[in-house]
């Protein structure tokens, strides 16, 4: 069985179904990461927008709290 594993001394490196057999399988998890990748990154922009968001209001309220009035567009 261990003889049948081996490979001869003659066969050197990978056959060539093998290697188009890995770079399939790269593409195919290509292909499902790609579109995850995109949905998390947007999911994230959306998430640090609504941070921001949230500390513009608290900064708005903190200058009306100590000057009873928002501040101008001038």
């Amino acid at each position: 069985m261990v003889e049948f594993i081996r490979r001869k001394k003659s066969e050197n490196g990978f056959s060539l179904i093998e290697l188009i057999t890995v770079v399939a399988i790269v593409a195919i998890l290509a292909a499902i990461a790609v579109p995850q990748f995109t949905k998390y990154r947007s999911r994230a922009q959306n998430s640090s927008a609504l941070v921001d968001m949230r500390n513009l209001r608290n900064d708005l309220q903190g200058y009306y709290a100590e000057w009873n009035e928002y501040p101008d567009n001038s």
